[in-house]
């Protein structure tokens, strides 16, 4: 039989953190999260759920009053008031002890409606189960965080995961289920309101490295020739991809239509592969992980290679051709299942399966999604014999962060959803869902359009998951060369970046992983009390130090440059392509040629980099680039593992970078490596973003000590190949006389001016106040020659950018 349940936990709260009387339980888990529970017969619950894997909490102080028919809870925090009773908006209550913000708005009554104002005055949204069909914005579910400082979520109606690894309803009526709620009353501590959700319903995996690269998918009907020669020219062009997605087509689909439509299937079709398991190691030998599609409503036909197997698993005659119908909720059917039709294709080199379940949430079972119970077994089983465990699938509610990765849906091809996805990815941050993969580039309808298509690869890339998709339309598939020359050359750059980027994603994946922050988050979860914060939904942090403002509409056809308004935090900012300076504690709009994306780095952040895109991201990296954002100390902790199973924190690799300035001169400290198995030898390389030169570099410890006089200065940074290091016994890298670049404006400006479609005599009026004029003279000179289009805008953020 299948094995569901993996943890051992015992989900059950401490007693003495349990206030209980007749149909009511009440369970302080901390001064700022209880439960609250009611149910006539008091049949409460201790089992893990659905969503909840433990309640075992250290127990906070707390204060109770029972007068008999009241009960009053006090701690720390929160002060909880009950009529006892069955639960009802006079009668339940939990007030902030401590006000999260201007107003009114501190207590919680039973039964309040939703919030979804958002912004700066709501609940700050989740997510939602999918996109499909949505062309531009879609109504969030709530999240946990709201600035005025509670929420509540509801575990009443999901089922009990039980003793022997299947799970048990709550009632057999569900009309007779009792009331499981919890409060979150964090104020704006929106990262102590996340770490206990990851507490209570189980932390965010770690995904396989190679899951960070980029994924090829497209739904067409390849051949196994076809998709090796694809796969070998990006290979020959240095674009990288790290999984290969096949989409349905890759089993049978072309079937009689008396047993079904053909989009539920597992068995190949050899008339496109003639020999699968020839094919998928080619794959491999690649070094390409391989994905693929299954849509497992329609259950077992008897076309397929397994039904007859399936079917005497079930105590069915195989000659009777009898269908085998989808349920998830038999443990006999989910055995059959995953043993018939998923391990052998694992055995022969499947290494993750596309769950697109697109057939309603009900089963036999009151409270259980079908797509939940999915995502979770597939999960749980992909994990066996120590793997490291991987889905790909839809979102399935509360605690589906447990099952990475989700698939948001088919895109439609429009500006209008690319300007959605932004905010929609961070914001999925608020529920814990931390790993969305989007259809980069959009499945469905729209046009052919360069510069759409390139401002979502520029997205993509920093966003949680990469994976390029299209439709089976001939004219729609996302190879960059299909986009023409200037599109091309972009989208290649950004898919290098992407794997250049696989070792600071895995580093804050482990970040993710045992503190419960995000990748890409909204602004508001680093700066909770800055307004300014709730004000860019489009805007996140992607990692610990970089801030992402994508472009998310068209450029301006006259000045060819898009713009977005974009906050910086206090403190000092480069632009990680072009080393240019920007004060933070400000609004500002930004623009930019389709080449470039605003994405910017505070100073003092040091990025690790692989030093080569086409190296194996599977791989600890041998070499890395090391950007140092100068002029302000800070460190970075490049965190691995080997890659096998589920490592703990034990397990983990640690190499740290620290990185302290005196004026001129900085010191970059690499102490010794720790973590079993850990690589001590290295070649390193820095890349000094913002610096026009550096008079001196000398390496300490780990190689004799010695000067390094191998520079590259390029118009964004100074490059300095330190070569092979040891670094078992830490290494030291002192950097004298750090000479920061400053922009040139005029050749800016003339750069700006000429791309521009304009007037020349215009152009020239604008060189000319920028090249003889400063502060208040020159904005009033620019704003007086009235320029078209964003060209003022553009001019202003370059003559206030910091020099």
């Amino acid at each position: 039989m299948v094995t569901l349940s993996s943890s051992g936990l015992d989900a059950a709260a401490d007693p003495r953190a349990v206030v209980q009387g007749p149909g009511y339980r009440f369970t302080v888990l901390t001064s700022r999260l209880l439960r609250m529970e009611w149910d006539d017969r008091d049949r409460f619950v201790d089992l893990p759920t659905q969503l909840v894997v433990s309640r075992a909490f250290p127990v906070p102080e707390f204060t109770v009053h029972d007068t008999g028919t009241t009960v009053d809870i006090w701690t720390d925090h929160l002060h909880l008031t009950y009529v006892k009773g069955r639960f009802s908006r006079a009668g339940l209550s939990v007030s902030l002890r401590r006000r999260a913000q201007p107003g009114h708005r501190t207590t919680w009554h039973y039964d309040d409606p939703p919030d979804d104002r958002g912004g700066w005055h709501g609940n700050l949204g989740g997510t939602l189960r999918t996109l499909d069909d949505v062309d531009g914005e879609a109504e969030l579910e709530p999240g946990l965080l709201a600035p005025y400082g509670y929420a509540v979520i509801s575990d009443s109606g999901s089922v009990q995961l039980t003793e022997d690894g299947w799970f048990a309803p709550r009632a057999d009526d569900p009309e007779q289920a009792g009331e499981d709620l919890y409060f979150f009353g964090y104020g704006r501590d929106y990262q102590a309101a996340l770490r206990d959700y990851f507490r209570l319903t189980g932390p965010n995996p770690l995904l396989p490295r190679w899951a960070l690269g980029n994924w090829w998918s497209r739904y067409h009907r390849y051949t196994a020739d076809e998709y090796l020669a694809l796969m070998d020219r990006f290979a020959a062009e240095r674009i990288p991809f790290s999984v290969a997605v096949l989409d349905m087509d890759w089993h049978l689909v072309d079937i009689d239509p008396e047993i079904g439509s053909g989009w539920t299937g597992y068995t190949w079709d050899t008339g496109l592969f003639p020999d699968p398991p020839a094919f998928l190691r080619a794959l491999h030998e690649r070094r390409l992980a391989v994905a693929l599609n299954v849509h497992p409503a329609d259950g077992v036909r008897r076309h397929e290679q397994a039904y007859p197997d399936v079917a005497r698993d079930l105590g069915l005659d195989p000659a009777t051709g009898l269908e085998v119908a989808f349920d998830i909720t038999s443990r006999e059917f989910t055995d059959s299942y995953l043993k018939r039709l998923h391990h052998p294709h694992e055995e022969a080199g499947v290494d993750l399966w596309w769950l697109d379940w697109q057939s309603g949430g009900v089963t036999r079972v009151p409270g259980l999604d079908p797509l939940w119970m999915l995502n979770h077994v597939h999960y749980i089983d992909s994990g066996r014999d120590g793997r490291r465990p991987l889905t790909f699938s839809r979102y399935a509610g509360l605690g589906s962060h447990r099952y990475p990765v989700g698939f948001s849906g088919d895109t439609i091809a429009t500006w209008a959803s690319l300007a959605f996805q932004p905010y929609f990815t961070a914001t999925a941050a608020n529920v814990g869902y931390f790993w969305w993969s989007h259809d980069i580039g959009g499945h469905l309808g729209g046009a052919k359009d360069p510069e759409l298509a390139t401002r979502w690869y520029q997205l993509g890339t920093f966003s949680p998951i990469n994976r390029l998709h299209s439709s089976n339309s001939p004219f729609n598939s996302k190879e960059p060369w299909r986009f023409g020359v200037e599109a091309e050359r972009i989208m290649a750059r950004y898919l290098r970046l992407r794997h250049e980027l696989v070792p600071y994603v895995y580093s804050a994946s482990w970040v993710a992983h045992t503190d419960g922050v995000a990748v890409v988050r909204p602004m508001y979860h680093d700066h909770p009390q800055a307004e300014d914060a709730y004000e860019v939904p489009n805007q996140y942090m992607f990692g610990p130090d970089l801030l992402v403002a994508p472009i998310t509409s068209p450029a301006d056809r006259q000045t060819r440059l898009a713009q977005v308004t974009a906050w910086l935090p206090d403190g000092v900012w480069f632009d990680v392509f072009t080393g240019r300076r920007y004060d933070g504690g400000r609004s500002l709009v930004l623009h930019r040629p389709l080449e470039l994306v605003p994405v910017l780095a505070r100073a003092g952040s040091v990025v690790p980099l692989l030093a080569d895109p086409m190296t194996d991201p599977s791989d600890n990296p041998d070499s890395l680039l090391l950007q140092v954002f100068p002029s302000a100390s800070g460190r970075a902790d490049l965190y691995e593992d080997d890659g096998k199973g589920t490592p703990t924190v034990q397990q983990r690799h640690r190499i740290t970078f620290d990185v302290r300035w005196h004026g001129d001169d900085a010191v970059l400290s690499i102490p010794p490596p720790k973590g079993p198995g850990v690589r001590t030898e290295r070649s390193l390389t820095l890349a000094l973003v913002g610096v026009a030169s550096v008079r001196q570099v000398r390496v300490s410890g780990g190689v004799r000590q010695r000067d390094v006089t191998h520079r590259t200065t390029t118009p964004a940074a100074v490059r300095v190949q330190l070569g092979r290091l040891e670094l078992a016994g830490g290494v030291e890298v002192t950097l004298r006389g750090v000479r920061l670049s400053g922009e040139d404006v005029p050749a800016t400006a003339f750069a700006l001016l000429d791309r521009a479609e304009i007037a020349y005599t215009t152009k020239e009026r604008a060189l000319d106040a920028v090249t003889t004029l400063t502060g208040p003279a020159l904005i009033a000179a620019l704003h007086a020659i009235d320029l078209p289009g964003n060209l003022f805008g553009a001019l202003l953020e370059l003559v206030s950018a910091r020099r």
